[in-house]
């Protein structure tokens, strides 16, 4: 009996062998890798940038134009060319330049008045969202403006200030968009064809789409 079962003992060795080499033999099975995750890349606003505009004035008259009751108002279009930095804490600090030409114009009786250019340099300061920019703005403000008295036409270009505020956004890493607000005051001058010293403020809203290199 012992002599059966030490035979049978062999033969299960003598037969798992080829099988346990064929184990040995074989290639372990690939273990599946988990995917890596790359991080998205953290928009900067940080570069030079161009652009155009598009927008609508509103504004009054000043001495002799506003006891004129003379309240112009029109639409206009232009471009602008800037420079922003942010800052490590997401502050951006920039400078802008724009000019715009249009007719921001108003007339009563024979007497009119014609805001036909107006331009702007102003720094900008805001604190960026990842793709969204407030910021507060201000600086130089220059502008040609025509007083015409029964067929007299002047123009002078005058020099003023100019405030507001916008908000842009960061439609890709290059492309952005733009809402803005401004307050202009660009003074009064003296025109002989009224005798008179004579000048605008305007308020203006626009919108504008920047190329940012």
């Amino acid at each position: 009996m012992k002599r059966v079962v030490l035979a049978g003992a062999m033969l299960s060795v003598v037969s798992a062998g080829p099988v346990l080499a064929a184990d040995l033999g074989r290639a372990p099975a690939p273990v599946a890798k988990a995917p890596v995750v790359v991080p998205a890349p953290v928009f900067s606003w940080t570069g030079f940038y161009i652009g155009g505009n598009a927008g609508y004035g509103w504004g009054s008259g000043k001495d002799a134009l506003d006891l004129a009751n003379i309240n112009p108002s029109g639409w206009s279009a232009g471009g602008q060319v800037g420079f922003n930095y942010q800052f490590a804490n997401n502050i951006v600090a920039g400078i802008e330049a724009d000019l715009q030409g249009g007719d921001i114009s108003a007339s009563t009786g024979g007497l009119s008045s014609s805001l036909d250019m107006l331009g702007t340099v102003r720094g900008r300061l805001g604190y960026a969202f990842g793709r969204v920019l407030p910021y507060v703005t201000g600086g130089l403000a220059y502008g040609n403006n025509s007083v015409d008295n029964f067929g007299w036409n002047q123009s002078q270009t005058h020099v003023g200030w100019t405030a507001g505020a916008g908000v842009e956004y960061a439609l890709t890493d290059h492309w952005t968009a733009k809402a803005e607000y401004l307050y202009t005051d660009l003074g009064s001058k003296y025109y002989d064809n009224i005798g008179a010293d004579a000048g605008v403020t305007a308020q203006t809203g626009k919108i504008g789409i920047n190329y940012k290199f």
